[in-house]
This record gives structure tokens, sequence and C-alpha cells, in this order.
């Protein structure tokens, strides 16, 4: 499984060196398909690699080097939108990571901007950001009251002129999610970068980043996600840790990742069959960097939908969807 061969060269750099054609090739693929090219170009630094793998590897460093830039530059458009509002914006994910230049955001690639805004803030944030040139992804009435009234976030926004993508987060797990993390106690807690913009705490960039991972989503680049909270692990006392999760109701999950991380990406760690089975999921890619146990992936997809809402409003919302042409990957 090429998912395998990706773990182990991100643990153990070294591993690489005895790898044939084949296995190369795997592993590049199962970099590409996660997201973590530019982390494993990192990982391998130093190491003994093929001639024909070296500009590969050169490449995805110069590619992510560039998408670091410029999710800066999108964060500071972000925050001189909205700085006339008085409102903190708190980056989360990646732009999060490299903006405070944590290890978590070295060689990774930067998807949308996230940014995280009190929730009262929410309309006066949405008007500013119009204002600066932002514009709605689509227009669509279901999608547009579904998420402003279940969602974490507004509805995708994308910027007219630049062609890029921010979501105003205002929590980090929809309304209408079992744990209801306390999203006033992060804001509260943020830590100012400079510039108008904030990070979240070191323990709560962990659980944001749990949630995202394992309370909220199917378990897509699962294997990108573990890697941040390996590294972002490294930044907290897993004592304070377990008392800010217990706070935000995340506590089984936080101690899930952490066992996650250890098991695949650290020294190692006791799994529940429930962790091997999530385990299972992220390593769920054959040689051609293709996703395999399509059955184990649909239920996670199912999962993802059956955590986020109660099962009357879930089968309502996926009967919406599909009349409108929605279909899962």
């Amino acid at each position: 499984m090429s998912a395998t061969l990706l773990i182990r060269a991100l643990r153990d750099p070294a591993f690489a060196a005895m790898l044939d054609t084949s296995a190369w090739n795997g592993l590049l693929a199962a970099a590409r398909a996660e997201r973590l090219i530019g982390t494993l170009a990192l990982r391998l630094e130093g190491q003994s690699v093929p001639d024909a793998v070296r500009p590969i590897l050169t490449d995805a460093l110069a590619d992510t080097a560039r998408d670091a830039q410029q999710a800066i530059w999108e964060a500071d458009r972000a925050a001189f939108a909205l700085r006339d509002t008085g409102l903190p914006v708190i980056l989360l994910k990646g732009g999060a990571y490299v903006a405070a230049g944590l290890s978590a955001g070295r060689g990774r690639f930067i998807g949308d901007l996230d940014i995280l805004v009190p929730r009262a803030g929410l309309e006066v944030a949405e008007r500013a950001l119009m204002a600066a040139g932002w514009e709605w992804v689509k227009e669509d009435p279901y999608d547009d009251a579904y998420y402003r009234q279940w969602m974490h976030e507004l509805p995708p926004m994308i910027h007219g002129e630049r062609d890029r993508m921010i979501d105003v987060h205002h929590t980090i797990l929809p309304l209408t999610a079992r744990p209801t993390p306390d999203a006033a106690a992060m804001v509260a807690d943020a830590v100012p970068l400079g510039n108008g913009l904030f990070l979240l705490s070191a323990e709560d960039r962990v659980i944001h980043a749990v949630a995202h991972m394992l309370a909220d989503g199917d378990l897509q680049g699962g294997l990108r996600n573990l890697w941040d909270i390996h590294c972002l692990l490294a930044d907290v006392e897993p004592a304070v840790l377990a008392m800010r999760a217990a706070r935000h109701g995340l506590s089984r999950r936080v101690a899930q990742a952490r066992r996650l991380a250890a098991y695949l990406y650290g020294d190692g760690a006791s799994l529940t069959p429930w962790d091997r089975i999530i385990a299972a999921r992220l390593s769920a890619r054959n040689g051609w960097g293709q996703e395999t146990r399509k059955l184990l992936v649909f239920a996670f997809f199912v999962r993802s939908h059956w955590l986020r809402m109660p099962p009357l409003m879930l089968a309502r919302h996926l009967f919406t969807k599909w009349r409108k042409g929605h279909r899962p990957q």
C-alpha cells in the first residue's frame, strides 16, 4: 500500500533509501494524493534519493514556498478588509501555521484562507469582506440558508480579482454536531500575531485540528491532518491539553488523535479496535495513489454526515442534495 510507504518515510526518512523504482512511484503518488509531497520533500532533505526523484522534490518545495507566500498575503488582505470592524481576525489551519512559522506549516500546501471571528460579528465581517471584493462562490438559497442556520461558517466566498477563497468561521464544528466547543473561549485566548491577525492558543490549535479530522470530516486528507496534529502536539503540555479538551467536550477525540499520531508518525502506541478502523481508512491508497477500500471510504462519508446532524435532519438534507444532483465522489 502506497500510503504505508508514505507513513514510514515521514516517520523515518532513512527508510526511503531502501525503496526500488516501483516503491518510489507509489510513495510519490500517495504523497501527491494526500498533499504531503512538500512535507515529504522536507523530511527527505539530506537523504539519498534517485536522480529522477530529486527534481520532483525540489519542485514540491518551491510550490509550497509559493503557496505559503500567497497564504500570508491573503491573510494580510483579509485583516486589511476587516481593519475597521473591531473584530479579531484569527487565522486557522494551514494559513495560521505558515503565518506563525510553526513546524506544521513547513512544506505544507495551503488551500482556502480560514479565519475565525466572534459569531456576533459575522454580519459585520460579511459586509466588510464583500466591500473588499469577496463574493459568494455560488448562489443557492438552500445552501445559503443551511450554512447560516446550522453550520460553523458562512457560505464559502471567493475574491473576484484574485480568485482565492475564504471561509469565515464562528466556531469549529457545525452547530448540529454533538460536541459543542466553547468558541468564545477560543477567541478570548487567541494570541496576537501582529497586523490585526491572531492565532489560536497552542492547545486550541490541536483541538481544532482534531475536531476537523475526527469529529467533523470523512477523513479525506486524513494523513495530512494527522501530520498537522503530530507537529502541533510538540508545542503543548499533555496535562494542559487534556484540561482544554475537556472544556471543549473533545477529550475522547483528542486522546484518540494522540494515539493515532504516535502510532503512525511517532514512537508507537496501543490502538483500540476503533482506532484500527480509522488507521485502515487513512491508509486506503494503492500504488497509483488511488483510494481503495471503497466501502470503508463510503462508510466514513456517511459517518461524517451522521456526526453533523440528527437522523431526521440528515435524511432530509441528503434527500434535498440528491434531488439537486449532488452525488458523493
